[in-house]
């Protein structure tokens, strides 16, 4: 077979990673690392939660199917005609495993032998869609009371509550696993449907790390995939206003102290934009508000946080916010005091040394991310699904940002008109 083969290379750490494209339409990404007695794989779609509405070229309307249907598809792949796939893993030594988000989904196993043998599970597994009505039936039953186990998780419903605070329209503020009534709707017809249009190769990577070779995941590959056809695909979003749905929102559950989570939203971007948009804006807040700056120390000296309180950004298709979170006492205190450090660091600028302190070690982190293989192989997933850039753009994006960049993010992203904060409350003990 012929393949269309690029190596690519970190000049800084000396990592490789070789992509190839495979006939069969799917995109395969290696990175040999033969100093480890393990090696890892990862199958994975560019389909999650989000993607409700979608159509593919020749279609004359877009198809509409039930929230939670990607992760319901997810679990039914595990099933086929003869047996449960984890038994087949189990047979060959494998550790296998999966997991739907917001963008993708993503069959895993790592093993220390049998690698050929659990690679070909793999792909052929993902690969032989089986539903049935009966199947379907029970896996409401069971994944129905999985959405039930999920609304009494207070960090899952304080998440979904800051989504729904901050986005009118866009899918990301449904929940992952749907709703008991969302996922009443699903047939295998609509299985099978969203099984043609997602699970074609070519929208698909097979990423593999370890001790492993290119060659001996491509003599797998050659003997397990499916020539896919060419298509286009098409997923849309409604029009999302900049503005958030409401500034605060709050609810009371069974927790020994109040949980709160504050959300920035900001414009969306794609690609390697979004890759730069998101570190420069993680790098931002850290200087506000993350452990080594000076707010953190007086909020945690006011016994307004503890050390629960955390940074981080979300972002994705159409979507991108940054968090803050933690338990408090007082979340509105600290949401005041966070908006007060952010105006004042728009006039009076950010900490400059603080800023090259925080890059450095985020630089660092970056070049020490694919040491092992587990790491390396998420970090060649997550580049694929950001619009196929390289595995080591990360690197190359911390080295380039500077104070300037993060001086313009803090006044574009941090805004207090864009700003919700979700809440959630002890419970009041009942009688």
């Amino acid at each position: 077979m012929k393949y269309e083969t690029t190596i690519l290379r970190d000049e800084r750490t000396g990592d490789t990673c070789t992509c190839i494209q495979h006939p069969s339409g799917l995109e395969i990404r290696v990175m040999e690392q033969p100093g480890f007695s393990t090696a890892h794989a990862m199958f994975g779609t560019k389909y999650g939660s989000i993607h409700t509405r979608f159509r593919l070229e020749g279609d004359a309307d877009y198809t509409e199917v039930p929230a939670g249907i990607a992760h319901f598809l997810e679990h039914k792949l595990f099933e086929n005609e003869d047996c449960d796939v984890f038994s087949l893993f189990n047979q060959v030594g494998a550790s296998a495993n999966a997991y739907t988000s917001f963008d993708r989904t993503v069959y895993l196993f790592s093993c220390s032998k049998n690698f050929d043998c659990s690679l070909e599970i793999l792909l052929d597994f993902v690969q032989k869609p089986y539903f049935t009505e009966a199947t379907v039936a029970k896996e409401q039953g069971i994944i129905a009371q999985e959405i039930k186990m999920y609304l009494d998780d207070p960090g899952d419903r304080l998440f979904f509550q800051l989504l729904r605070g901050l986005y009118h329209n866009h899918p990301v503020h449904l929940d992952v696993a749907g709703s008991v009534e969302s996922i009443a709707q699903i047939t295998p017809e609509l299985l099978y449907a969203c099984y043609r249009t997602f699970y074609n190769l070519n929208n698909m990577v097979l990423c593999c790390t370890g001790n492993i070779t290119a060659e001996q995941v491509l003599a797998v590959a050659d003997r397990m995939l499916k020539d896919a056809p060419a298509q286009k695909l098409e997923a849309v979003f409604l029009p999302e206003p900049e503005t958030v749905v409401r500034p605060y929102a709050s609810a009371k559950m069974a927790v020994g102290k109040t949980m709160f989570m504050i959300g920035f939203k900001s414009q969306p971007e794609s690609g390697l934009e979004e890759m730069r948009a998101a570190l420069t804006a993680m790098l931002t807040f850290s200087v506000i508000a993350g452990s080594a700056s000076p707010l953190y120390q007086k909020l945690m000296a006011e016994n307004l946080i503890n050390d629960t309180f955390n940074t981080d950004y979300f972002s994705g298709d159409g979507f991108f916010c940054m968090l803050a979170g933690g338990e408090s006492d007082d979340p509105q205190a600290v949401l005041d005091a966070l908006l007060a450090e952010i105006e004042s660091a728009k006039v009076n600028g950010l900490d400059a040394a603080l800023f090259d302190t925080l890059k450095r070690a985020a630089y660092g982190e970056a070049l020490t991310a694919n040491n092992a293989p587990e790491g390396a192989v998420s970090t060649l997933v997550d580049s694929y699904m950001t619009g196929g850039i390289s595995p080591f753009a990360r690197i190359q994006v911390l080295s380039e940002v500077t104070l300037a960049d993060a001086q313009r993010c803090l006044c574009e992203r941090f805004r207090a008109d864009r700003v919700c904060l979700s809440v959630i409350e002890p419970a009041a003990p009942q009688a």
